[in-house]
């Protein structure tokens, strides 16, 4: 059974709401300009800051996960908002990579993109965590592969591979259903492995296939005030019942990272537990973006850096543990635990802004034009 940590998502870069994205404008690239006046104008006009929005507020809901995780042992009300957030945050993060992957064909310029965007990075931050935890975690014989996911890189993967089938989704008669099937029967079959973490790419495949269902006015209704009242009840709900449920059930069926079995379940329980965290993962998810706001904010700009936000702050994650930052007694009461969401999401809030993008834009989005052909179509 894998060791890997829990799964947490980043959002590659999206577009304007008000009509498909183009084929060679993915979620994962923004449009470069020749300069940083030209390019505040264009992402002004073509980036939709609801998604921005969302993408910002759904990163920020990450990187309290990670801080709230060492102290669930101590603090029941830090479990329950585990469980709460753990329910909807990555579910959220996919279907939306999945509406902008709508345009995905397959041409020479996505495929490029694909690669630059995805892929390449995969294997920069791979190596990197790697190396991270042989030197921070004094474990100078940690593996190098390419092929076993390591903490937060299990998303590119599921990414690249979800991308590479959208044309079979958008050809198949009852995508959705079938899509949940798939993940129901890779929850019990823990014959799967561990190799690229494929488990969690088939668990997690529904929400990527609905958002390529997705039309703008489906995001339209969410924002509408009688949703939004609804939601209310919704998500009182959803925290009293994750506060019962911290203490009774195993955390790891929201990770979508092993099967059943795996988890010492019964076969049929990982059917069930597919279907019922489906429907409450997309109660959530409509609840959480009823109340994204739909207008340019401060952190508006945020959203287009959730990408490197997600693949950098792992290292302050998983540095935390491996430094023992969460050793003295005062983080683990209740003072503590606020401090420690406000640092978290602060500096996942830092790690999102221009000045981190430009300078880790060589790593999270090379260009690498000299290793393509042109395309002279």
């Amino acid at each position: 059974m894998s060791g890997r940590p829990h799964p947490h998502a980043p959002l590659p870069e999206t577009r304007t709401h008000a009509a498909a994205p183009r084929p060679e404008q993915t979620p994962g690239k923004e449009t470069r300009s020749p300069g940083p006046d030209t390019e505040t104008r264009h992402h002004a006009r073509a980036r939709d800051p609801y998604f921005d929005n969302a993408k910002y507020l759904a990163i920020v809901l990450v990187a309290m996960g990670h801080a709230w995780e060492p102290l669930r042992g101590e603090s029941r009300a830090a479990a329950a908002l585990y469980i709460f957030v753990y329910t909807f945050h990555m579910p959220a993060f996919i279907m939306i990579a999945g509406y902008f992957s709508r345009g995905y064909e397959g041409t020479p310029a996505q495929i490029k993109r694909l690669i630059t965007g995805i892929a390449i990075p995969y294997a920069l931050f791979e190596t990197a965590y790697a190396l991270f935890k042989r030197w921070a975690d004094d474990d100078p014989g940690y593996p190098i592969s390419l092929l076993d996911p390591w903490y937060l890189t299990w998303f590119l993967v599921a990414l690249f591979l979800w991308r590479l089938t959208t044309p079979v989704w958008r050809a198949v008669a009852w995508p959705v259903p079938l899509a949940l099937a798939i993940a129901a029967l890779a929850s019990v079959s823990p014959e799967i492995g561990d190799d690229l973490d494929l488990q969690r790419v088939l668990q997690f495949l529904p929400f990527f296939v609905l958002g390529l269902r997705l039309r703008p006015e489906h995001f339209t209704r969410l924002r509408t005030r009688t949703v939004r009242i609804a939601s209310l009840p919704v998500l009182a709900g959803a925290l009293a019942v994750a506060y019962w449920a911290c203490e009774r059930m195993n955390t790891a069926w929201f990770y979508r990272r092993d099967s059943a079995p795996e988890l010492g379940a019964p076969a049929w329980t990982g059917v069930t537990m597919t279907l019922a965290l489906f429907g409450c993962s997309l109660l959530l998810t409509a609840c959480f973006l009823a109340w994204t706001p739909h207008r340019r904010t401060w952190f508006t700009v945020l959203g287009a850096g959730t990408l490197y936000g997600y693949l950098l702050h792992g290292f302050l994650a998983k540095g935390s543990r491996f430094r023992d930052w969460y050793g003295p007694d005062w983080v683990h009461t209740p003072a503590g635990a606020i401090a420690v969401t406000v640092i978290a999401a602060t500096a996942i809030t830092a790690l999102c802004t221009p000045p981190v993008r430009r300078a880790f834009r060589v790593a999270v989005e090379p260009t690498m034009d000299w290793a393509f052909r042109p395309d002279r179509r």
